[in-house]
């Protein structure tokens, strides 16, 4: 019993280690959104932080305009950040434990 319990929790401290991996290769991967005519670029990393704003002059003469584009633009790369995030967090988390009674499911 306690053979497996130290086998799991050893395999436990090395998904939590390619997790925290997997976190910081997710800053390398950046995300470039646009709006459709271009003129608000935004990029993010797949940890779904803002790295870099591009937004085109004639969109300073239009509050409402700006704010609507940023956050429509912004939206759009957080959900494509956030995709990746998920599958690679999740796949580098993956870990094959034996099923314990009345947990199964728990480590999935």
């Amino acid at each position: 019993m306690f053979g497996d319990l130290m086998g799991m929790m050893g395999k436990m401290q090395e998904a939590q280690k390619k997790i925290e991996e997997a976190k910081a290769r997710l800053n390398t991967i950046l995300i470039d959104e646009q709006s459709n005519d271009g003129l608000l670029k935004v990029t993010v990393n797949a940890n779904r932080k803002l790295t870099s704003v591009t937004i085109d002059d004639s969109l300073l003469e239009d509050k409402e305009q700006l704010e609507d584009y940023f956050i429509l633009v912004l939206n759009k790369a957080i959900e494509k950040a956030s995709k990746i995030n998920e599958d690679e967090i999740a796949a580098a988390g993956h870990v094959d434990l034996p099923q314990i009674p009345g947990m199964e499911g728990l480590f999935k």
